[in-house]
């Protein structure tokens, strides 16, 4: 354990250095103003780090006549407004739409400027029956609150919807109804992004997600590479959302320049691919189905010893169901609890291996067949808040639990082997605005009497409260995970190049059977704004013990990475969030840079918080 605490010492240092940077503000101030103060409106005193930076946190404070931060930044419960309403009759539903000079938080307020202006020429905004389509509150019935808040909750995660509110509208001298208003505010559909190499390589995508406000979208890429070829290829992407309403959304795509996540390679891909999500837990069914082909070639001209050649197919298809809706429907139906059944069956099938491969195990190249079945007991409910991925627009956090059993078969290059998983996910929303993800994941393959690929993957994530510096609106990320995968057959060995590693690295030298990381970030959301686009300068660190394969836990290797940057974003276009980071490794794998600048645009920022997903196996690299 020495030799690896001397090894790593540096990354230690430096990290615990960048940490500090990432709990504390360099506040230059000398008195009580800029002092930090939470949404909570406890004071407390923090003296961390001193020496680090001139002045950390003096104070966390609030003035006990405020009142507006806690209702903007951390609004509460999402059925709360609507429980006083329990049982009237939905008489009823109305829709309204805001341009782009309106918000929610005042809609009588304009923001008249040139590039709203322009943005409501050419925008369409969402046609009302697309709206209507997505609904499954009906008039004429009696209103649920929570059936209210999960409508609201599923229109705002909509790729075309900017944010989304259900409303109560009065009827006079009629007290046992009501009407409701659903207002929504698009995204302005029309985006373009691009990315160069000198003249070397260039790559342009062209999206719009609601073509003339029918809720369909297309995206056209095209890529020009000098060292490729040919030297031009294209793509083309369809979507329809929900069909009638049906909520089951389609896809079809083709593309000649695919970039494969797992191989790296550049690809032919060419999928169909229906979707239907369990948008509210009222409702009875969910399910998917994907049919892909793809294919590498070597339009790049590498070695043939290096290049894999492959070609495959994937057939994938799950369905599930709402145990028991149709009584609590008829009774209780304010009972969040539930019980949900699934089943899924997926094929990849290989027409080319790479010669590399052969008939070794691979966890990407094999052939692979499964039946997976899943009994899964769940409540979700939703807060609504701000400033979490988002610059100011609504977002919903959960706070409930859900928890998986899965069980099925699989057969990967002639060996067959039963499959037994266990899920359980736990989300906390506390009352002074902090939100907390608890996860525990573990599976393994019984074979010949041996358990095989066990996979143990447990951790956390917390989103701090939001806290206040004068202007400046600031929130906490922390992420923890510990991974480990014992008797390996078929799966492929931790790394860090994922979610669960070190941001930014892109190699998969550095592999092992045990893993244990530690991210942090820190988020200031500045006041300002420029031709509409808010700003957020970010600082982070991250550490990870990777243990290589087969060696005692004193053999570990410490890898760590630190760095900042600063996102923006303009709420009302489509286009995602525009992010400049800068890199830092101080101990790194083989082959990585030491230091990086990237600059990434429509980064897609949003709660990961479905109620059901497909029936899967511990998945350890994501």
């Amino acid at each position: 354990m020495g030799d690896f605490m001397a090894n790593n010492i540096k990354a230690i240092v430096l990290t615990i250095w960048w940490v500090s940077l990432c709990f504390c503000m360099s506040a230059q101030n000398t008195g009580n103003e800029g002092a930090l103060q939470d949404s909570s409106g406890k004071v407390t005193s923090i003296s961390i780090f001193k020496g680090i930076i001139q002045q950390a946190i003096s104070s966390i404070k609030r003035s006990s006549n405020d009142t507006v931060g806690n209702n903007l930044y951390y609004t509460g419960k999402s059925e709360e407004p609507y429980m006083p309403y329990e049982g009237k009759i939905i008489r009823h539903i109305n829709i309204e739409a805001l341009d782009f000079e309106r918000n929610f938080s005042d809609t009588s307020i304009r923001v008249i400027s040139a590039a709203s202006r322009i943005a409501n020429k050419l925008h369409i905004n969402t046609r009302d029956y697309v709206i209507r389509n997505n609904l499954f509150i009906k008039e004429k019935t009696p209103l649920n609150a929570y059936k209210i808040a999960d409508n609201e909750r599923y229109l705002r995660t909509l790729g075309f919807i900017h944010d989304a509110r259900i409303l109560i509208q009065f009827i006079p001298n009629n007290p046992d109804s009501i009407d409701l208003l659903i207002v929504t505010k698009d995204f302005f559909n029309i985006s373009a992004d691009a990315a160069s190499d000198v003249l070397n390589h260039i790559h342009v995508n062209i999206t719009d997600v609601n073509l003339l406000g029918t809720g369909q979208g297309a995206q056209v890429s095209g890529l020009y590479d000098y060292n490729r070829s040919p030297n031009f290829g294209s793509g083309l992407l369809y979507k329809k959302n929900y069909i009638g309403n049906s909520f089951i959304s389609a896809a079809l795509g083709v593309s000649s320049i695919n970039i494969n996540p797992f191989t790296k390679e550049e690809e032919t891909n060419e999928f169909v691919s229906l979707s239907r999500p369990l948008v509210s837990p009222y409702l009875h069914f969910a399910g998917g189905l994907l049919l892909n082909h793809s294919a590498a070639s070597n339009i790049y001209n590498a070695a043939d010893s290096t290049f894999y050649k492959y070609s495959y197919n994937v057939y994938d298809g799950w369905i599930g169901y709402n145990l028991g809706i149709d009584k609590l429907l008829a009774g209780k139906n304010a009972i969040r609890d539930r019980t949900f059944l699934s089943l899924r069956y997926f094929n990849y099938h290989f027409d080319n291996v790479p010669y590399q491969v052969g008939n070794n195990f691979d966890p990407f190249y094999n052939d692979r067949q499964a039946v997976l079945g899943q009994l899964t007991f769940f409540r979700q409910d939703y807060y609504k808040t701000q400033y979490i991925y988002g610059f100011g627009t609504t977002e919903d956090l959960p706070y409930g639990y859900n928890v998986s059993m899965t069980t099925g078969y699989e057969r990967q290059l002639g060996i067959k082997r039963p499959y037994l998983g266990f899920n359980a996910l736990r989300y906390i929303a506390t009352n002074r605005g902090d939100f907390i993800q608890l996860f525990f994941r573990t599976g393994a393959f019984l074979n010949n009497g041996q358990r095989q690929d066990e996979s143990l993957l447990i951790g956390g994530n917390v989103f701090s409260r939001l806290m206040f510096w004068n202007d400046i609106k600031i929130r906490q990320f922390i992420n923890f995970s510990y991974a480990s995968i014992n008797n390996r057959v078929t799966y492929a060995p931790l790394r860090i190049d994922n979610t669960y590693g070190i941001r930014g690295i892109l190699t998969d030298s550095a592999y092992g059977d045990e893993r244990i990381t530690l991210q942090l970030e820190t988020e200031y959301y500045l006041k300002y704004k420029l031709a509409g686009f808010q700003f957020a300068p970010f600082t982070y660190a991250d550490c990870s013990v990777l243990k290589p394969q087969w060696q005692r836990f004193d053999k570990s290797n410490l890898y760590s990475g630190i760095g900042g940057g600063i996102r923006t974003r303009n709420e009302n276009f489509v286009f995602g969030t525009i992010e400049l980071r800068f890199y830092y490794y101080p101990v790194r794998p083989d082959n990585t840079p030491v230091f990086k600048i990237v600059l990434n645009s429509d980064i897609r920022f949003r709660y990961n918080s479905n109620y059901i997903t497909a029936p899967d196996l511990v998945q350890l690299n994501m």
